[in-house]
């Protein structure tokens, strides 16, 4: 694995690689979303069967760099051991006279980024160890912590594995959240906690300022007339200052606000993320659970909106109103929904009846919520451009 060096994201895209909740389906897979980011993937949970999902996607597995877990429940984590054996040139060991590099990975390489919240590292730890499992490269787990958790340890008895780095943080929060877990030149994760039924986490990516639209016609005459190279066009389309040689000080268009991506994991209650949430361009968000009388066949007659909400947010879940309020709440751009009961088909692209169902999903979500809304279907590919902004034409 090599590590890509960013100076801008260009294109950003999230693949669904799994869009079920607690039981897959012959349509959706067990929880799991790649961001793909100037090179690099980024997953966002690992349900079992990921890596099978990746090799029937167009995500690049060599690309994975960092793996972000919402929570510990297993249909969002049991994929996590053999993507990380795969992604490692992982293997059982060999006979006691015949040595293994792997059993002393090199240190000095790139390694993977795993962050979750408490248990993630023992979790790892455990199933690694007692699967005999040897990794090619290293990896690391950032925990992040509750205040109600234990500041210090890993949670385990178990020493680290081999493949393990020694640096994993534990990461406290500060006011309610975890800012900045990660951040390089052009882009940051932050975290917040939301409700489940167990301790879960919701991310928040945010791309850095990036250059503001520029009008070359509105330099090009001062350049002629001072004869200064065209080559300074690309510190003006960076937002820099050019003094000519006259005096003459051009100033280019002013940077403007990057992309902003939310991605919750399960949740009846994401209240606590809200602020560091507010206004993204695409918000994930589940929709586990909705009352469809006369679209879903399954719905039983003693249900009504209420008690199907009653009995979502119960389990820690939601439904797609629930959602849609949320959206509103943030200001977001566009809301895919996301984390479907398997009664729920998701080959809505293809299936008549499926569509009619999630047609009718979405059309809940539209009650709270009057933006752009996507039913997330495994392998769809969402895009996410820079808002458009008229003043930036000029």
């Amino acid at each position: 694995m090599h590590n890509v060096i960013r100076t801008t994201l260009g294109s950003i895209g999230l693949t669904f690689l799994g869009t079920a909740s607690a039981q897959p389906s012959s349509t959706r897979n067990h929880s799991a979303l790649a961001l793909r980011l100037a090179g690099d993937v980024w997953l966002f949970d690992c349900g079992e069967a990921t890596q099978h999902q990746i090799q029937k996607s167009g995500v690049k597995m060599g690309r994975i760099k960092k793996i972000f877990i919402t929570h510990t429940h297993g249909d969002h984590i049991f994929g996590l051991l053999p993507l990380m054996a795969s992604l490692a040139n992982g293997a059982g060991g060999t006979i006691d006279d015949v040595e293994d590099p792997r059993a002393r990975p090199p240190v000095d390489v790139d390694h993977l980024e795993i962050y979750g919240p408490l248990g993630t590292r023992a979790y790892i730890r455990a199933g690694l160890t007692y699967t005999y499992t040897l990794l090619g490269t290293p990896y690391v787990v950032h925990e992040l912590r509750f205040p109600t958790d234990p500041p210090d340890g890993d949670q385990t008895e178990l020493l680290r594995h081999t493949s393990e780095l020694p640096n994993g943080r534990n990461i406290a929060q500060a006011k309610g959240t975890w800012k900045d877990i990660f951040q390089d030149d052009v882009v940051s994760v932050s975290a917040a906690p939301i409700l489940h039924s167990v301790p879960c986490v919701g991310y928040v990516i945010q791309e850095s300022p990036v250059p503001g639209k520029m009008d070359p016609q509105k330099y090009i005459p001062s350049l002629k007339r001072t004869k200064t190279p065209m080559s300074v066009m690309s510190h003006l389309q960076q937002g820099d200052s050019v003094e000519l040689s006259d005096g003459t000080i051009l100033h280019g268009p002013p940077r403007r606000p990057g992309r902003k991506i939310v991605i919750l994991g399960d949740t009846y209650d994401p209240t606590a993320i809200a602020d560091i949430a507010s206004s993204p361009d695409l918000l994930v968000h589940e929709a586990t659970n909705a009352h469809l009388p006369h679209v879903d066949t399954h719905t039983k007659p003693t249900d009504t909106f209420e008690s199907v909400e009653t009995r979502a947010k119960s389990r820690g879940h939601s439904t797609p109103q629930m959602a849609g309020a949320f959206a509103s709440r943030i200001g977001a751009r566009k809301l895919v929904l996301n984390h479907f009961s398997a009664r729920y088909p998701g080959n809505d692209n293809i299936n008549a009846e499926a569509r009619t169902i999630m047609e009718a999903i979405a059309g809940l979500a539209r009650e709270q919520y009057k933006g752009e809304i996507i039913c997330a279907r495994d392998f769809m590919t969402v895009e996410v451009n820079l808002a458009q902004n008229d003043a930036d034409s000029g």
